[in-house]
This record gives structure tokens, C-alpha cells and sequence, in this order.
């Protein structure tokens, strides 16, 4: 499959991070009562600064300069202890032949960290595009054009593997197709009508293979 370019989200995708990120503004906030659900499924593929603005005005309070550094710190320290990757997902990439990145909101020493202590690293190399290095963040389809660029295919080569609406969003501006993983295990409402959905990384291998025969049969 090397017609085409795979082009990963990390956060909620390849690595259970999002109940990590969010326990780190429960334990860092003690006067936010939301559940953790409720905070993965309202802060889902948004970044850091948004989450932020919201977060001071449903509290009623400005957070001190220091607070994304101590959030950033928390973060990291879940992560050591308590990052694991998606089900499925070791499977899948050691069986998955095509070029491959990862395009993700967050800075690099964050994604560095959640594939070295995920075992992910290796099936990426430098291979990683932040939303930092060019100050862009879904759903503006900057980051995956640049990360298309960057791995040397065009929009229409491109499949975008995202658990988030605004990362969905963000690929179609981007003139990328979508692939949707949404896990049976979360129970959220997500609005998926007219996107490919799936729910378990083993499917992904074929729904690749389908959209690599789809670009070899348009040439």
C-alpha cells in the first residue's frame, strides 16, 4: 500500500490518553465536580488554550500563568505510570504496510512520550507532526496538509485515522478521507452519519486496503 499515506491522530486513538489528560484537571482543580466522562466527551480533539478558556469560565476564575506547566507536569506523570495503547493497536501496526505519521494537537515531547511509554516509537521513527511546530489546530486542515506535504503525498492519498468530530472535520477540509474510530466501549454521542465508522483496530488493515484499491483503480 504505498500509493497512500496513513495519517494517525494520537490522543484517543492509538493511545487511551484522554481519561489521563482530563483526570489531570480533575486532580489539579478541585473545585471542578465533572465526571471524567463528562470532560473526555466535552474536550475530545480540543486544544489545550480552548480547554483552558472554557474551563475559567465555567469555574468563574482565572487560572495562574503557571497552570498549563503543572498541567503539562500531571500529564506527564500519568502517562509514566498509566498509558497503555488502544486495544488493538499493537496488532495493527506491526501488521500494517504503508507510510504512516502521526499529525496531533499536542507538542512533541508529549507525543514523543505517549509512544516511547506505549511501545509505539518504533513503528513511527520522526515521522510525527504537532499542531506547535506550525500553529495550526483542527478542525482548520492545516496540520494534516502540512503533514501530507511533509511525508511527500497529496490530499487525495491520504486516509486520516481520528477519534474526534473537529479531527474529522479537519481531514475533509483538508480534501482527506476520514476513517472514524469510535471503540463499542464508549458511550458517547458521537455524530458519525455519512463518515466510514469503525469500532475495532483490527478492521483497519481492510478498510486501508479497500481505500488503497480505490486510489490504484481512479489512476
Amino acid at each position: 500500500m504505498n500509493n497512500i499515506c496513513v495519517i494517525f491522530d494520537l490522543d484517543g486513538t492509538l493511545v487511551d490518553s484522554e481519561g489521563l489528560g482530563n483526570q489531570a484537571f480533575l486532580d489539579l482543580l478541585p473545585q471542578l465536580h465533572d465526571s471524567l466522562e463528562a470532560l473526555i466527551e466535552r474536550y475530545r480533539g480540543q486544544k489545550l488554550s480552548s480547554i483552558m478558556i472554557d474551563l475559567e469560565n465555567r469555574l468563574g476564575l482565572t487560572l495562574q500563568d503557571s497552570f498549563e506547566q503543572r498541567y503539562r507536569q500531571r500529564v506527564a506523570e500519568l502517562f509514566a505510570r498509566d498509558l497503555q495503547p488502544m486495544p488493538g493497536v499493537l496488532e495493527m501496526l506491526a501488521t500494517l504496510n504503508a507510510p504512516k505519521c502521526i499529525a496531533s494537537s499536542g507538542p512533541l515531547a508529549k507525543i514523543r512520550q505517549a509512544l516511547e511509554v506505549s511501545g509505539l516509537a518504533v513503528y513511527f521513527g520522526d515521522n510525527l507532526f504537532s499542531s506547535y511546530q506550525i500553529g495550526s489546530w483542527k478542525p482548520d486542515p492545516g496540520l494534516f496538509q502540512y503533514a501530507a506535504r511533509a511525508m511527500g503525498f497529496v490530499p487525495g492519498q491520504c486516509v486520516v485515522i481520528e477519534d474526534s468530530e473537529v479531527g474529522v472535520m479537519a481531514a475533509l477540509a483538508a480534501g482527506m478521507t476520514p476513517l472514524y474510530y469510535v471503540p463499542t466501549s464508549l458511550t458517547t454521542s458521537y455524530r458519525t452519519e455519512g463518515h466510514v465508522v469503525f469500532d475495532d483496530m483490527a478492521k483497519l488493515p481492510q478498510l486501508l486496503e479497500q481505500f488503497a484499491n480505490t486510489i490504484q483503480f481512479n489512476r
